[in-house]
């Protein structure tokens, strides 16, 4: 074991829960690490619907966090770190399936969306995002399915995939946007003609 493996694995049992920990604790933690994800795609449906001015931002957020993710299978397919409880390190207060445990995909989502805020200058979304990526990344852990270097790797990945589509949403952003704006109104007519949604 390496010097840095032996590093994330003691940050693991320092923020992972003890057998004498408040079931109440446990609970809260659950619903923050299963939870608060679900807040992701309500919230760019609400961008999407009705605030036609962030649609931009939106579909960017997305497209960071699909090149993100499928960055992260990659990475698990070639290098698959087992989680603490794969190899008997630790407690784990929630079911999950034993597969590769970096990078984690709940903290890539939240981190894509995080840095594509922040970097775009929406600050207090952004900042808002990055606070609640960091609850869910304490959370996993703190329940025994992750180590502190899957999150760190989640962010590390988000932001390499905001950089391979900075040149490319700056050459066919405005196309792409123009085309799925014009599919939206076409299938939606209705409701938008309706004033539910916006145009």
């Amino acid at each position: 074991m390496n010097a840095l493996e032996g590093l994330n694995r003691n940050l693991f049992l320092q923020l992972n829960a003890g057998a004498q920990t408040d079931a109440g604790m446990i609970g809260t933690a659950t619903v923050i690490a299963d939870a608060l994800i679900y807040l992701i795609p309500l919230a760019l449906f609400v961008a999407w619907l009705w605030q036609p001015e962030r649609r931009p931002l939106a579909v960017r957020a997305c497209l960071v966090c699909f090149i993100a993710l499928g960055i992260g299978q990659l990475l698990a397919l070639f290098w698959p770190h087992p989680r603490p409880f794969m190899i008997g390190l630790g407690h784990t207060w929630i079911p999950h399936a034993a597969d590769a445990s970096f990078p984690s995909d709940h903290g890539i989502v939240f981190a894509s969306m995080a840095c594509t805020l922040l970097l775009t200058g929406e600050l207090a979304w952004g900042t808002l995002m990055a606070i609640m990526g960091i609850a869910v990344a304490w959370a996993r852990i703190f329940l025994g399915v992750h180590f502190p270097l899957d999150m760190l790797g989640a962010l590390m990945v988000a932001l390499f995939a905001y950089g391979l589509l900075l040149p490319l949403w700056a050459r066919w952003g405005s196309v792409f946007m123009q085309a799925i704006v014009k599919i939206y109104r076409t299938l939606l007519a209705w409701p938008i003609a309706k004033g539910w949604i916006r145009a």
